[in-house]
């Protein structure tokens, strides 16, 4: 599985940037940019998240942490399958770790990088056939930047989501943080993830 012309060219110029240390908004970024990414030509899901984390940009691989072995298990594959750039694009609304806050929680992903990328690897994925968007920051770009409802209303809505074209099943952060969150809304078990392991397995071709 590989990536066209176009998509290595771009997928170069994502790993050469520098915008949020050399022209940011607000602070620059607090340590060398490491853009974790996976693009691909072949790819019919997109894992849209938010931003690697300290584990993530160690390992310079997307969801090498718990919220990774959590996600899969609610798309239903296996690590080997969701690491296999023919099956899973992932882009993260922010390549880079944006760095801890005083509590020691991530901040929010950087606001030069969606503006600065994600059209452009958008239109250069037309093959994409489901996108997963996971937090608030992948909502509302992947629901037309239109949704300004909680992460709560937005994944209550999800059935709405899912019929659009192409389909996008929104998901909370699947972060341990979450696991209260999961026991206050048994239907997002119950009803979303089996609809969502549908789909899934629809699009791994």
């Amino acid at each position: 599985a590989g990536m066209n012309d176009a998509l290595e060219r771009l997928a170069a110029e994502i790993r050469a940037c520098r915008i949020c240390k050399d022209a940011p908004v607000g602070k620059p970024l607090p340590h060398e940019p490491r853009p974790v990414f996976v693009l691909s030509s072949t790819a019919r899901i997109l894992i849209a998240g938010q931003a690697p984390g300290t584990r993530v940009h160690a390992s310079g691989k997307p969801f090498t942490d718990p919220s990774g072995y959590r996600l899969r298990s609610w798309l239903g594959v296996t690590p080997d399958q969701f690491y296999d750039p023919g099956l899973f694009a992932i882009a993260p609304m922010g390549f880079c770790f944006p760095g801890l806050d005083a509590k020691g929680s991530d901040l929010s992903p950087r606001k030069e990088c969606a503006p600065a990328w994600r059209y452009r690897l958008m239109s250069l994925m037309p093959q994409i056939g489901l996108v997963i968007a996971i937090g608030g920051y992948a909502h509302r770009w992947h629901l037309d930047a239109a949704s300004t409802e909680s992460v709560q209303r937005t994944v209550e809505d999800w059935r709405i989501h899912a019929v659009r074209t192409p389909p996008v099943f929104v998901l909370p952060h699947p972060s341990w943080r979450n696991s209260g969150w999961l026991k206050r809304n048994p239907w997002f078990e119950t009803e979303l993830l089996p609809a969502l392991q549908v789909s899934v397995r629809t699009h791994l071709i």
